[in-house]
């Protein structure tokens, strides 16, 4: 029996353990998982947790010695405890059942692929104002209807995930010379402008999470190389790395807190081939701490100056790809052919800029949230914004969060904070062995 047959066997006779309490904590739900450790075994729990749109208020990580211990206190969007008792069994199936997936390592190229519902593509180039609707109106002309897609830009790079159907049979597109058709003219769009660096349109057979998807195309792309901001600013995230002798290497990150943002760098971490023995996360409204113990898959810490800043570098691109910068704009209509070419034309022509776009089609409907600048990145001044309202339809299109969008761009005031100091004093390896004794007495 080889190693990888063996640690299979381990884990079938060693079932994940999901234990959810409501009443272990006044003021969030608490799920604790034990299960056979394997890399990737955290992203695939943290993963379920984004799944659901859960708010990882607090975790506890420790897998040291081949067993995977975490325990997460999560609430709601709304801030509540997780009280469905429908949705904590679903938690915890999908939990249980996700702890014996193999997650497949990143991937070197960008592709595009048919399924039996739809055709994935991914995108991956040079950014620059009207992309989203260059792209659009090609496959409208293509006869290509967009039901899914999520766009991310970051450092003037560009990628996206959209999933297609065609417009007479609503389902996957797999004649061969359409899908070349489709991959040549989409390739010309992305292609102008794209500099040094080559632009990629791939149909993808891949069925890696979204999300972690368009992570593993803009870190292909190297956006995380040659960020020009000033490293004191408030705005962007704080990075460190600390070697503890010859065991670990110390990651400290301190960032503005938002949704999947414990995704987003655990993901990246998985990706980059380390894994996390050891670490806590606490988010407050003014700043999120998250604290990894990681060694590389081989073993060892990181040693190299070079490794180092490329973490750093990976990381700030991580937690920055879909901070929310810009005007949310949240569009709800009748879905048709074309619909997303005619919005994004819309925006394009009032010069604004989608910096982050998520896509959604269900039941005839669409559904779908933009974030938006001017073309030089700052706000969008509030009487372009009701044009584009009275053009497209008032009741269609609405501003989210219209007073956070006010000071778009402008740095916050840096805030001086404990939180860092109480929490490397308070993060020791018994720290979690003293949390689940706790709960174990609630």
């Amino acid at each position: 029996m080889d190693d990888d047959e063996y640690a299979k066997l381990i884990r079938r006779m060693n079932p994940p353990r999901v234990v959810i309490d409501n009443n272990a904590s006044d003021d969030a739900t608490v799920i604790q998982v034990d299960s056979v450790n394997k890399h990737g075994t955290l992203l695939e729990v943290v993963q379920v947790l984004t799944d659901m749109n859960l708010v990882i208020k607090k975790a506890y990580i420790s897998s040291d010695g081949g067993w995977f211990m975490d325990v997460f206190k999560v609430i709601d969007q709304d801030g509540n405890k997780i009280r469905d008792t429908q949705v904590l069994d679903y938690i915890q199936r999908r939990i249980e059942s996700n702890a014996g997936w193999f997650i497949p390592p990143l991937r070197s190229s960008v592709g595009v692929m048919p399924t039996d519902e739809y055709t994935a593509i991914e995108l991956a180039g040079t950014d620059r104002p009207g992309l989203l609707s260059e792209v659009s109106a090609v496959l409208t002309d293509l006869h290509c209807n967009v039901v899914n897609a999520e766009i991310w830009t970051h450092n003037t790079r560009a990628a996206a995930v959209i999933h297609v159907t065609d417009n007479s049979t609503n389902s996957a597109i797999t004649d061969p010379i359409r899908l070349s058709t489709i991959k040549e003219l989409l390739c010309n769009v992305v292609r102008t402008n794209s500099g040094s660096r080559a632009a990629k349109t791939v149909f993808s057979c891949s069925d890696t999470h979204r999300e972690r998807r368009l992570h593993q195309i803009m870190f292909d792309d190297r956006d995380y190389e040659g960020v020009k901001r000033a490293k004191t600013s408030a705005s962007r995230p704080s990075v460190t790395l600390m070697n503890i002798e010859k065991d670990y290497t110390v990651v400290t990150m301190r960032s503005k807190d938002r949704p999947k943002l414990v995704f987003d760098v655990v993901c990246t971490l998985t990706d980059m081939q380390y894994v996390v023995f050891h670490g806590m996360v606490s988010t407050e409204p003014v700043e999120a701490y998250q604290e990894f113990y990681i060694r590389h898959v081989d073993g060892l810490p990181i040693n190299s100056e070079a490794e180092q800043e490329r973490v750093i570098q990976c990381l700030e691109a991580a937690i920055e790809r879909r901070a929310s910068e810009g005007l949310e704009l949240e569009l709800s209509a009748e879905d048709r052919v074309g619909l997303l070419s005619d919005i994004t034309r819309t925006f394009r022509e009032n010069s604004l800029t989608i910096v982050r776009a998520e896509i959604s089609t269900r039941e005839g409907k669409a559904k779908d949230t933009f974030y938006v600048t001017d073309v030089t990145g700052n706000p969008v001044e509030s009487k372009i914004v009701e044009s584009i309202r009275q053009q497209i339809g008032v009741s269609k299109l609405k501003v989210k969060k219209k007073e956070d969008c006010s000071v778009l761009g402008a740095s916050r005031p840096s805030q001086e904070t404990t939180m860092g100091y109480l929490l490397s004093n308070i993060f020791k390896p018994k720290s979690l062995q003293s949390f689940k004794l706790h709960l174990s007495h609630s």
